[in-house]
Order: C-alpha cells, then structure tokens, then sequence
C-alpha cells in the first residue's frame, strides 16, 4: 500500500465515520505493505474481504461480484487499489449499492496513473469524471446515489496520483453528510463537491505526471546545458 492510500483512506473514516459505530467491508482487503485495517477508529467493525486467501482477508469470496451481505446491511464499503483489477467494475459497484444502508457509504481510491501491475490483470484508470460517471451508473440502475466528492491527489513519495471518490447510496442522506476532504487538504487537482458537481476544484488538464514531463523538457530547450 503506498503512501497516499493510506493517508486518504484515514481522512474518509475521520471525515465521515468519526466516533460512531459502523460496519464496514473492505473489498480488496489483503495486506499488501499495509492495510487499511490500521487506519479504522476502534468503534468500526471492520471485515476485510478479498478474491485470495492472505494476511488481512477475513472473507474470501467465490465471485468477485458477489458479496456475502444482505440487503442495506453495511454502513460503509471501502476499496483502495483494487477497481482496477476488476474486470467488471460496474457491476461490482451495483453489489456495493445493494448492501449499503440508504445512508451508507462507498470509498473508493484507484489509480489515475501508474505502471502496468497485474493482480491478475490490470484493466483500468479512473479520470476526473469517474465518480460522476459511477453515480450516473447507480441511478441508470434503479438507485439513486450522490457523489458527495471526489479529486485526483497529488503524488507524495512515489509516483502514484489516486482517484479518491465518495458516493453515498441515497441522495436523500447527501446533507447528513457536510464535511470534506477537499476542504482541508490542497495537495489535490480536480476535485469536485456535493452539491456543486459542475464546477472543479484546483482543474487542470495535464496530469500530474505528464506536467512534470512537460516542465522537464520546456526546461531543456531553455536551459539546455
């Protein structure tokens, strides 16, 4: 788990869990040089499911679109770096849906860069209009989720820049919710905030990668000895 993973993984649950009790799943749960098990407040059950047995896996499951819930039975699902090996994203999400209470959360980081990494395959990249697109998903499939926020953080000790989105399952819950991440960081580009969705925060249209390839060699050409 690499640096920005973590970190923005603590900001959600101390955004939006705080002190309260809640149940929460982990999909993508494996302890990989880190979990997110470390980052939880005590008062969450916290249950970490994953498609291989490992460290940190409390739930294997037989399919990777199915999860082993009932129906608005979670108050949270959280998945960091683990979308894009899912082949079938979208249809993990509706399972996500399904089993979140009306005013339940889903936290999802993914990479919006990064190198080819297979586990076992490596399908995908999320851009600035992920989360709104995974929100318009949900309503074309009969719910009617919010996107609360969502932003492309900025690298720190590596090379990864995180897509990190917040969906709750009901619009109707969407002011129970009024704080965010956004609000208290700015090492982020592309953000957006419930209500106003047609609006970026911090927008750019060079990636953070490829500005930094841009600089490099616009600096070359001034500078080049």
């Amino acid at each position: 788990m690499h640096t920005t993973a973590r970190l923005y993984a603590k900001k959600f649950f101390d955004t939006y869990i705080g002190g309260r009790s809640a149940k929460v799943a982990d999909i993508g749960a494996q302890d990989v040089n880190g979990s997110l098990r470390d980052v939880v407040q005590p008062n969450v059950e916290y249950v970490g499911i994953d498609f291989d047995e490992g460290s940190g896996v409390d739930i294997v499951l037989d399919d990777p679109y199915q999860l082993p819930f009932d129906d608005n039975s979670l108050d949270a699902v959280v998945s960091s770096s683990c979308f894009e090996h899912a082949e079938f994203f979208w249809l993990l999400f509706l399972e996500i849906l399904r089993v979140l209470r009306p005013d339940g959360l889903f936290y999802l980081s993914v990479p919006s860069n990064g190198v080819f990494h297979r586990y076992p395959v490596d399908c995908w990249r999320f851009y600035p209009d992920s989360g709104v697109a995974l929100a318009n998903w949900g309503r074309r499939s009969g719910y009617d989720p919010a996107l609360l926020e969502s932003f492309v953080a900025s690298q720190q000790r590596d090379f990864w820049n995180d897509f990190v989105a917040i969906i709750v399952k009901d619009k109707a819950f969407a002011t129970h919710y009024p704080d965010r991440i956004v609000r208290g960081i700015d090492s982020f580009t592309n953000g957006l905030s419930y209500p106003d969705l047609d609006k970026f925060i911090n927008q750019t249209e060079l990636p953070e990668d490829v500005k930094n390839r841009y600089f490099k060699r616009l600096k070359y050409r001034l500078f080049p000895d």
